[in-house]
């Protein structure tokens, strides 16, 4: 080889070039439709070459494979498969609003069944196809070579009518993707000819002509707004769904009817999809899910269960199967052989401008072939006329070129005309041709002026286009199939179709193990059976209902939300599952200290938090209503200024109430709740009570400003103390309050917890591990003097480590 015949080329500049030409195929010869003719090439093909065999919709039907083998040999260089896919498409009347091909055999189905192999189906064109062809042998369209120039090929059809449109177009190829609806046909002619008169009109204006897509599957298109964007600009987004009806059944029962559904949505994919909704028991109250459709139209029956919400699992099934779709207007189409995003009036002028060039072109065609019969004819009647010279002057000559020859050089007739009198047969000398002739000459010469009329009028040219749409419009014109809805209506879909309602048994534990449990479960084991880790105790439990809610507040000022019914269902000896591994962001020594269950938040009431570095206030309880990521992040529950500081006491709060708080050096406070403002969920609150140096909140309750109530104080040595908390006086909020335990000079009492009783017993730990269960209400109530009495010894036991109160296990 010689060496400069060797280029060195960058990889950029080989990948760039050969990509380039490889995209510019796709796109231009491929997988966008032409503005003109709506088809893909492969389509093209198929109509033209099935045309030319004379495969019509008058003749027989044919071997698919035979005419597949046609378009590959003469016109389309590649697999043969490819191209019976795209001969199948055209005749499923379910993908094309009018079909361009008529299949015998099995050509597929609604629920993606395969067609059956081209060796057993048959194939012709459909009468409409006939019309996107009409004219094509007049010279009205550009032909080039087919690949291996042995035939010649159009380049775009005449298409009598806007095939875009009335078929739409999905494809995708490289850097651009087309999906653009089908259209009614009558709709669409009569915007086009409303288009032809009007250049001028607008979007708006030919909407009233053409409203919205009119798909072969109908079903319900919403969004009027949205649907005039799609058709100004080529892209938008529409939804689409399935035509429904809610029947009664017998015994108190319903069943949802689905008589048509979104455009190219599997059938039997979402039959399957609302069987599995019914099997996995995302929702109750499906009893069973049938197809039904059969030769008389499409029918999905889903059956319900007794006394539930038909509408509440139509919106359901509306929103998670493909009941309902978006339709996504993605207007793309080659136009001047460049691909372009098109709106409705772009694609309307296009096809204009193609039709009045393919009418330009036959009447120049006929014209032409007009004038030369004319000339014939002329040549005919001049030569009958004159018919014995004629016949003694050919009877006289050597052959037919002689006789050619003299006729023009005799009786001045052209060539053509010698022509055609020396190829007269004898039985045209009757003498009834000549009127025949006359009145074809007359004929001839009014054709020749209404075609002039055509080429030389713009006017006419367009009366004849409208003419002919309405041709088209009358024979083959049908009702629309799909319904427009100007609104789209946005699905609600209330907790109660989602949830059967059903009465659990709500655990939470001091370790933060969640869980539910069915009745069943529970009332089949004995309460102390609750499935628990070693050292845990219980924190909450109570029964509540799968349509409630449940708020868990932290020590760390967090808040997470659950609805009852996304809690872990297991059963009562089964041990939970752990909050953090759901919540994501939980810090290590940052438990649950409160669980309030409730149905619906209340305006009227409040929490109260209150923390151990002596800060106090309430917030709404609607504040905490659920946000968009309650399932993996909780949201705070308050703003702590210090990374010691935690939430010691939390409570709801109803009615008036006054504040009793008490500090590690036992000093006690009593004020009005209504002294602490209601603020926000991330506020810090305010002070609740003047600390000394080195002193802490170790409690707080809610208690009654007239009456008694008994709170239990245990200090660190062990003592436990009952006392009245109406024992001290409504003092105001930040004092530094009155001492709750008497003051020793050789070590004093400091307290360690500080609650209002109530039925459950307290879990006290020391700082050896030893544990004490305690119930409060045995001791008596001494006065604020008193330091109570010893629970345990601390020189054996240690000081108290911690104190909890423990919820009892049974809850019926």
């Amino acid at each position: 080889m010689e060496k400069h015949a060797i280029q060195e080329l960058t990889l950029e500049e080989v990948m760039g070039d050969r990509f380039g030409r490889y995209s510019k195929y796709i796109i231009q010869e491929r997988a966008l439709p032409d503005i003109r003719d709506g088809l893909k090439p492969v389509q093209r093909r198929i109509l033209f070459s099935m045309n030319k065999d004379g495969n019509t919709f008058e003749k027989a039907f044919r071997k698919s494979a035979k005419s597949v083998g046609n378009v590959m040999g003469n016109y389309h260089p590649h697999g043969d498969s490819s191209i019976y896919e795209a001969m199948v498409r055209m005749s499923q009347d379910w993908k094309l609003r009018e079909t361009l091909i008529e299949m015998h055999g099995n050509n597929g189905s609604m629920d993606g069944d395969p067609p059956a192999a081209m060796r057993y189906t048959e194939a012709r064109l459909s009468e409409l196809s006939g019309e996107l062809l009409k004219d094509i042998e007049k010279e009205t369209v550009e032909f080039v070579w087919n690949f291996d120039d042995t035939e010649k090929e159009p380049t775009v059809l005449p298409a009598k009518f806007p095939n875009l449109l009335v078929n739409g177009s999905t494809g995708i190829s490289a850097g651009y993707a087309t999906e653009i609806p089908t259209h009614n046909l009558a709709e669409v002619i009569d915007g086009t000819i409303y288009l032809i008169d009007h250049p001028q009109a607008t979007t708006e204006k030919l909407m009233e002509y053409i409203p919205g897509p009119d798909f072969p599957t109908g079903g319900i298109l919403q969004g009027k707004e949205e649907l005039k964007k799609a058709y100004e600009t080529g892209r938008g987004k529409v939804i689409l769904r399935s035509k429904t009806k809610i029947e009664p059944l017998k015994g108190g029962k319903q069943q949802i009817v689905v008589s048509e559904i979104p455009y190219e949505v599997n059938k039997a994919v979402l039959v399957k999809k609302i069987d599995e909704i019914r099997l996995n028991k995302k929702i109750d109250g499906i009893a069973e899910v049938r197809d039904e459709t059969d030769r008389t139209g499409l029918q999905i029956v889903v059956e319900l269960k007794k006394d539930v919400n038909a509408e509440g699992i139509l919106n359901y099934l509306f929103k998670n199967t493909e009941l309902q779709v978006n339709y996504n207007f993605n207007m793309v189409a080659i136009d001047n052989m460049t691909p372009h995003q098109v709106g409705l009036k772009r694609i309307l002028e296009s096809y204009v401008s193609h039709r009045k060039e393919v009418i330009t072109k036959r009447s120049e065609f006929e014209l032409a072939k007009a004038r030369k019969r004319q000339h014939i004819v002329e040549g005919l009647i001049k030569a009958l006329s004159i018919l014995d010279e004629v016949i003694a002057v050919i009877r006289g000559s050597k052959d037919k070129k002689n006789a050619k020859e003299n006729l023009v050089s005799k009786f001045q007739f052209t060539e053509e005309q010698a022509e055609a009198i020396v190829t007269l047969q004898l039985y045209r000398l009757t003498n009834t041709d000549i009127t025949q002739l006359e009145q074809e000459a007359q004929e001839l010469s009014e054709t020749i002026q209404a075609l002039q009329e055509i080429l030389g009028n713009e006017r006419s040219l367009f009366q004849l286009m409208k003419k002919e749409l309405r041709e088209v419009k009358k024979q083959y014109g049908n009702p629309r199939r799909t319904q427009l809805e100007a609104e789209i209506t946005e699905i609600k879909i209330e907790t109660e179709v989602l949830v059967a309602p059903e009465e659990v048994i709500l655990t939470v534990t001091h370790e933060g193990y969640v869980k539910r449990s069915s009745l069943r479960s529970y009332s089949a084991s004995s309460p102390e059976e609750i499935g628990m880790k070693e050292g845990d105790f219980l924190l909450y439990s109570g029964q509540v209902n799968t349509l409630d809610h449940v708020l868990l507040f932290t020590n760390k000022a967090n808040v997470i939300y659950r609805p009852v019914h996304e809690l872990p269902d297991l059963r009562w000896k089964d041990v939970g599952e752990h909050i953090s591994q759901t919540i994501l962001n939980l810090g290590m020594d940052e438990s649950i200290i409160a669980v309030f269950p409730y149905k619906e938040l209340s305006e009227e009431k409040n929490f109260v938090f209150a923390t151990r570095d002596g800060m106090i206030k309430q917030t709404k309880m609607t504040e905490f209503e659920p946000w968009r990521t309650y399932k993996s992040r909780p949201v705070a529950s308050m703003k702590l200024k210090s990374p010691e500081d935690h939430i010691v006491a939390v409570f709801l709060n109803e009615g008036e109430q006054d504040v009793f708080l008490v500090s590690h050096r036992a000093f006690g406070l009593r004020y009005p709740l209504s002294e602490v403002p209601v603020v926000g969920s991330k506020a810090a609150g305010v002070k609740a009570i003047n600390l000394k140096d080195g002193d802490h909140v170790v409690g707080a309750a809610l208690v009654h400003p007239e009456g008694d109530t008994p709170v239990t104080i245990i200090s660190q040595r062990g003592a436990v103390k009952r006392m009245l908390a109406q024992e001290l006086p409504q003092l105001g909020r930040a004092k530094r309050g009155l001492m709750v335990l008497r003051e020793l000079k050789k070590n004093p009492h400091r307290a360690v917890y500080m609650g209002a009783d109530n039925e459950l017993p307290l879990l006290v730990t020391t700082q050896k591990g030893t544990q004490h269960i305690l119930d409060s209400t045995q001791y008596p109530i001494s006065d604020r003097t008193s330091n109570g009495s010893f629970l345990i010894d601390e020189k054996t036991e240690g000081q108290v480590y911690e104190v909890h109160q423990m919820h009892s296990a049974s809850v019926i």
